[in-house]
């Protein structure tokens, strides 16, 4: 699925061409995706003024203003499930069948499409949209701040769970998916086997050094086109292209030469190399 990287990038993309814009409607073809969409969102979107998109883990975060000299602002939330992205389309250019809800602006129409129908299309009211369930009870973000090698050795004290789980859990960090989850870890030189509790003080150091510089790779590198996911435009991300150890089960690992193992873990595979990660 879209992970920090891929929203971000999509963020990113979006920001330039929608911020200031008025919106003119919105379609909401289905009622529900992964939760319900509220009723009367048309409504409530129609002739606000978009002033920013914020991120918050996998979230998109339109915080929309009401018309001129109206009280009352609110925020249009956007998850992109497992399968879903964002795209700009003309006005005129007619929905398939995964497009399930269009916001009208100026000249364009910014179109989700979601196969699996696992996105979010919600809405949070007034000036905070961390009040919103779905925000309030996520982890840290990892390139934030906060997210330092003191914060994740006191995060991982009593987690008996192995660190990769650790890793994706969104209630401790948010946005590290299963890609960058081996990725970092390689990097860092850490078992995604190990224990989260038996993953030192210097090695959470590390671990978290990996884990900003993996991500601000991808996004570099316009995130990771696995399956469905492109940018806004409809080109693709490429820091697939590059894994050291995901998606290379039996290859050799390009630093040591030991063959890279496939492993499931939480009902994902998991790639790494026993030969550089203890």
């Amino acid at each position: 699925m879209p992970e920090l990287p891929e929203v971000e990038v999509c963020r990113r993309g979006l920001l330039p061409e929608v911020a200031g814009r008025t919106i003119q409607g919105a379609v909401v073809r289905i009622p529900r995706l992964r939760r319900e969409v509220p009723a009367g969102l048309a409504d409530i979107l129609r002739g606000r003024r978009i002033a920013a998109i914020l991120r918050r883990g996998k979230y998109l975060l339109f915080d929309c203003r009401g018309e001129e000299g109206e009280e009352g602002g609110g925020w249009l939330i956007l998850h992109l499930g497992m399968s879903g992205n964002l795209r700009f389309v003309f006005p005129a250019v007619p929905a398939g069948r995964h497009d399930h809800f269009d916001l009208i602006l100026p000249h364009t129409v910014l179109r989700l499409s979601d196969p699996r129908r696992f996105g979010v299309v919600t809405w949070q009211p007034g000036e905070d949209p961390m009040a919103h369930p779905l925000l309030a009870g996520l982890g840290v973000e990892p390139l934030s701040p906060e997210f330092t090698a003191d914060w994740l050795y006191a995060a991982t004290r009593r987690r008996q769970a192995p660190i990769k789980n650790v890793l994706m859990d969104a209630r401790t960090v948010v946005g590290i998916g299963n890609i960058y989850a081996s990725e970092s870890l390689f990097r860092a030189g850490i078992s995604p086997l190990r224990p989260a509790s038996r993953v030192g003080r210097e090695r959470c150091g590390r671990l978290v050094q990996a884990v900003r510089e993996t991500l601000a790779d991808a996004i570099a590198a316009g995130g990771s086109s696995i399956r469905d996911y492109v940018h806004s435009d409809g080109s693709a991300g490429w820091f697939q292209i590059g894994c050291a150890v995901y998606d290379r089960a039996g290859q050799s690992c390009q630093r040591c030469g030991t063959l890279v193992r496939q492993v499931r873990q939480a009902g994902r595979s998991t790639y790494y190399c026993p030969g550089c990660q203890r």
